[in-house]
């Protein structure tokens, strides 16, 4: 769901080519709603079943790219429909989400209706923070953000279940803002700290994961403890506050 579609270029896909995107999950949500019989009801849509997905080199691993092209969405408001609901929506609808362990999503950096669309179709919400004195401001808006989408938009299921430090480097202002992102979320935080590994940056230009690209190397054992340490957190007990 992030329109510079750098995940899709990390797996070695041609983002701009690509027939299907992530915008047909939210045209088709839209398409869906049509009456039987007219024209957009007979396209190919979520609401048939389908997901825009293309695979990746690793085995039952799909992904559904983004590109320039979501940075349309705001122009496709109406006056019968909320186009900040349409990815819950269009995933909703979908049976071949079904086939799937986990969905995983990614959001722009920046809050606007895109990220919104994600909010509101997730539970989980993974921070990933650099540890520089700028990157707090920017945690403090998105979980103000969180705040608002569960209170105005009723997804009270979301809750932040892991903040991971990332580009760790031996100084002051980094350990500074790792002990202040302990203290604000001491459940939450990641035992796991990343720090810059050149492996996962080659990895990326070759458009190959780190786990296909350098296995044993010290980023790919970083983040595979970190996907495991996701994995095994259970949900806070109800009536806790995320």
């Amino acid at each position: 769901m992030d329109p510079q579609g750098q995940l899709g270029k990390v797996f070695g896909l041609d983002v701009q080519r690509n027939q299907r995107s992530s915008i047909d999950l939210l045209l088709d949500s839209v398409l869906a709603d049509d009456p039987i019989g007219s024209p957009a009801a007979s396209l190919d849509h979520t609401g048939d079943g389908t997901l825009p997905v293309v695979p990746t080199g690793i085995p039952r691993l799909d992904l559904v790219i983004a590109n320039k092209a979501l940075a349309m969405l705001p122009g496709w408001d109406g006056d019968h429909d909320d186009p900040t609901d349409r990815l819950r929506r269009s995933l909703a609808r979908s049976r071949r989400t079904r086939d799937y362990d986990f969905v995983l999503m990614d959001a722009p950096p920046s809050f606007g209706p895109l990220t919104l669309n994600v909010l509101r179709a997730a539970e989980e919400v993974v921070i990933p923070v650099p540890l520089t004195y700028l990157a707090l401001d920017g945690c403090a808006e998105l979980l103000r953000s969180i705040r608002t989408v569960r209170t105005r938009y009723g997804n009270e299921k979301l809750r932040v279940s892991m903040v991971i430090p990332t580009f760790y480097r031996r100084t002051k202002l980094a350990h500074e803002v790792l002990e202040r992102l302990k203290h604000q979320f001491p459940k939450e935080i990641a035992q796991t700290v990343l720090g810059f590994h050149v492996k996962i940056d080659e990895a990326q230009s070759r458009g190959k994961s780190i786990f296909e690209y350098a296995p044993n190397c010290r980023g790919a054992k970083a983040l595979a403890a970190l996907a495991e340490e996701l994995e095994l957190r259970e949900p806070p007990p109800e009536g806790d506050p995320p």
